[in-house]
């Protein structure tokens, strides 16, 4: 990995993701209470040992930035390694960066002056563990070009996202961008599609010719089908191919509940596009629970971020409270250091330095920093963003229609308190 340069796209507006998005960055929400999206890729690279790494930010990216330089000062330029984070500086025109492939030709004289052998494009606001370097070691086995990461699904899913048309030997013939009807499916599975991961490798040389010799703004919408006729472009089957070894929460042979190492985790085909706030909601929830589909607990493949110096969660039980009601409990859930639990919180996650008041219930919800349920109140299936004191005896998440008055509430149902709604 030491010749691969790494590009990280971080100017996502995230609209449908509003009003999450409203003061900050798609990469910058919080997930999973201490970490940011973006640190689940940075954390991919540095456990893949890829440490040459350009950050793209461009909409609203000043909490972006704090994080990075806060929790990601961690390279030494005296071995190579960096973090850079690249705004955009109209070096080529007066343009902002106008799509993926714009961004990286208006950065060119990065990549000359790093020469790296390869660069890899990723992006800065999925959820997904992946092994960097056994993709390089796809790439370099295909003798490709280009390698894009393809995620299999379902073919009923294919119509929102670009589709690869394969061989049997995984090199792409074709590429469809969002198809409506007959998708291209796996030649050895007619029911499955490969859809793109907007994760790609090329080669320097062709990711350079790529980019000089056109003016469009998309690798893939307009750089990717240019060049399938004329390089060797292949996919990577991200579920077959991507392996994390790590220790994963089972039954163990005596038959006792342990921590085990396996050889292939289940969040090895583990991915989301977190691009709704449906999603989103559903990716905090695969945190909990007694086997999580995503697990933050690995030792061997962990998350890094800037750890708050917060102190440890602290849960209170108070005999002044209805008979029959247990405070101080948080089930199935995450709660992060500096928080204080005198009500029941049931599969949910808590961020830092939230305070849940007695005889109040919070239920499968995402409260992020420094929010305060008072008394009584009932929270279900909720986004609380930070910086909110919710009102004693308040009820979130119980009667849509009151909600729709004052929140966005979405097609699921999911309740979204923005940032400071209650002072």
């Amino acid at each position: 990995m030491k010749k691969t340069l790494a590009f990280i796209m971080a100017g996502g507006r995230g609209e449908r993701l509003m009003p999450l998005t409203q003061e900050r960055a798609k990469p910058a929400v919080p997930f999973g209470g201490i970490y940011r999206l973006i640190d689940l890729t940075l954390s991919n690279c540095i456990n893949s040992d890829l440490y040459k790494i350009i950050v793209l930010p461009q909409y609203k990216s000043q909490s972006l930035t704090d994080h990075l330089e806060a929790g990601w000062n961690i390279f030494n330029q005296r071995l190579g390694h960096f973090l850079k984070v690249v705004p955009p500086q109209q070096r080529i025109s007066g343009d902002w960066y106008r799509g993926t492939a714009d961004s990286i030709r208006q950065n060119l004289y990065l990549i000359e002056q790093t020469r790296p052998h390869r660069v890899l494009i990723l992006s800065g606001d999925h959820i997904y563990k992946m092994d960097y370097s056994r993709f390089l070691r796809y790439h370099l086995g295909k003798d490709a070009d280009l390698s894009i990461a393809l995620l299999e699904l379902r073919k009923e899913m294919a119509h929102g996202m670009g589709i690869g048309e394969i061989d049997e030997d995984y090199r792409i013939h074709g590429f469809q961008e969002k198809p409506k009807k007959n998708p291209k499916a796996i030649p050895s599975d007619p029911s499955r599609v490969l859809a793109s991961m907007g994760i790609y490798l090329f080669n320097t040389a062709t990711l350079l010719d790529a980019l000089k010799s056109s003016n469009k703004d998309d690798f893939g919408q307009h750089i990717i089908p240019r060049l399938i006729p004329e390089s060797r472009v292949y996919a990577y089957p991200f579920r077959k191919q991507n392996v994390i070894e790590d220790y994963v929460y089972d039954t163990l042979e005596n038959g006792e509940r342990g921590f085990r190492l396996e050889s292939r985790t289940p969040d090895s085909s583990y991915w989301r596009d977190v691009g709704t706030l449906d999603a989103y909601w559903n990716a905090n929830m695969d945190l909990t629970g007694l086997n999580p589909s995503f697990n933050l607990y690995g030792r061997n493949w962990p998350i890094h971020t800037y750890q708050v110096p917060a102190p440890p969660a602290k849960f209170v039980f108070s005999a002044e409270r209805p008979e029959g009601l247990q405070g101080g409990n948080a089930l199935d859930s995450l709660v992060s250091p500096g928080s204080v639990i005198s009500g029941i919180v049931r599969n949910s996650v808590i961020s830092y330095y939230v305070v849940i008041q007695s005889c109040a219930t919070v239920e499968e919800s995402v409260i992020m920093d420094d929010v305060v349920i008072g008394l009584r109140c009932k929270i279900k299936k909720a986004i609380i963003d930070k910086h909110n004191v919710i009102p004693a005896d308040t009820e979130i998440g119980y009667n849509p229609n009151e909600d729709m008055k004052r929140f966005t509430v979405t097609p699921r149902g999911i309740v979204v308190v923005p940032m400071g709604f209650f002072q």
